[in-house]
């Protein structure tokens, strides 16, 4: 029977059907679990949520002489009792109106903190192999999903600040949003997009049978070590096949995303078609964010130079043409945060997308014939066609510059 109680009435044996309160407000990934141990059973008590919903088929009851949350006086017994039923309200339920790219970054933000602390848990759970069921991390995709329906560069301009340290939780959301977004280019339905978000979140998971030291090495991995790391596929695969409900779509991903298209990826060397479009859609992604991303060995590139570093990898066989295509698309030819030089002479940072991928919004914020900052100024380039272009892409260590983020970030 599901019942609703006072959070701060919990007790070690209760099974947590749902908190009654919204998504990004839980401080745990799984909606339903067992309150296995008295520490559990504090962390509970203290998620300042006031009301949960037990069920007492799978756990514990409260005492007889708990007290009874206190219901309206005019509510009958019949009212009380549906109200204790009724699930609380997703994410998902929220309004997903378009949005601009400034107005989604704070809702973007929070959306990525908490994914960050799910995904923490998560993966700590698969590396002690206590995984369970993942149909929990629905409501984690409903989320992200939002955010990129809402506004999609916002969401994966904002993934791509994880730090070195972050990367193994974070690059999994960020995967996850940029399958979604990915999907929605591709002409594919909400509940398909949501599967190959679902798929990009646990793309991963096998990096959690891998030793930290060898992900975390700073320096160059020995052969063994990288046919260690090459084994994290095949992992993932069987971590995932032993928890419930889990998709095939969300199974080959994981399996195959490091496949190729000219067939020289791996687990299995498959070729072309032979590669589902699940995978071939996780390939660049992966990739992409792989490469923007500072890591313990180095550094991020800049998300313009990853994109033209991939269209040479893509003539090379390594992407599906067509999917990286639709990626750009998703991304832009000059992605948020790309710094470029313009006409005038003035150095800029993409704050947005327009539909001209040529012709971005930027803001400009230091003079290259001075050499100094100005008063940044933002310009829809195109409105500008023929007076004020972008002429370079430009690599913000050659002008020392180390502080680009925050043009756009707080654009």
């Amino acid at each position: 029977m599901l019942k609703k109680i006072p959070t701060e009435n919990t007790l070690t044996g209760m099974y947590i059907h749902e908190f009654c309160a919204p998504w990004l407000s839980i401080p745990f990934w799984r909606k339903s679990f067992l309150v296995a141990s008295p520490e559990l059973c504090a962390e509970v008590r203290s998620c300042g949520i006031a009301e949960l919903i037990i069920d007492t088929n799978k756990g514990i009851d409260e005492p007889a002489d708990a007290p009874a949350p206190a219901a309206p006086p005019e509510a009958s017994a019949a009212i009380a009792a549906a109200a204790a039923a009724v699930p609380a309200a997703s994410e998902a339920d929220h309004d997903i109106a378009p949005t601009s790219t400034a107005a989604e970054y704070d809702r973007a933000a929070s959306v990525i903190s908490r994914s960050k602390q799910a995904m923490t848990t998560m993966f700590h759970e698969a590396r002690m192999g206590r995984l369970g069921n993942l149909e929990q991390t629905a409501e984690l995709v409903d989320a992200v999903a939002g955010s990129v329906i809402r506004n999609p560069h916002a969401m994966i301009a904002l993934s791509r600040l994880k730090t070195a340290d972050d990367y193994t939780y974070m690059h999994s959301v960020a995967v996850c949003a940029m399958m979604i977004a990915l999907a929605r280019q591709l002409g594919m339905d909400e509940e398909e997009a949501r599967l190959c978000g679902q798929a990009g979140l646990l793309h991963d998971i096998g990096k959690m049978a891998i030793e930290p030291e060898i992900l975390n090495k700073p320096g160059r991995l020995t052969e063994q070590e990288y046919v260690r790391v090459q084994e994290h596929p095949r992992a993932g695969h069987a971590i995932l096949q032993s928890a419930d409900a889990i998709p095939p779509a969300t199974l080959d991903v994981c399996l195959h995303h490091h496949e190729k298209f000219d067939g020289t990826g791996y687990p299995h060397g498959l070729k072309g078609d032979a590669i589902s479009l699940y995978a071939r859609m996780g390939a660049v992604c992966d990739v992409y964010d792989a490469i923007t991303s500072n890591r313990p060995y180095k550094s991020g590139w800049c998300p313009a130079e990853s994109l033209r570093r991939m269209s040479d990898w893509a003539k090379e066989g390594h992407f599906d043409p067509a999917v990286f295509g639709a990626f750009v698309k998703c991304v832009g030819i000059y992605p948020i945060g790309t710094l470029v030089k313009l006409t005038s002479g003035r150095l800029a940072v993409v704050i947005d997308i327009n539909r001209s991928l040529l012709r971005p919004i930027v803001k400009t914020f230091f003079s290259s014939k001075a050499m100094t900052y100005v008063q940044p100024q933002v310009i829809d380039l195109s409105l500008l066609a023929g007076k004020e272009e972008i002429v370079s892409r430009e690599d913000a260590h050659t002008w020392n510059l180390t502080d680009i983020d925050k043009y756009w970030h707080q654009a």
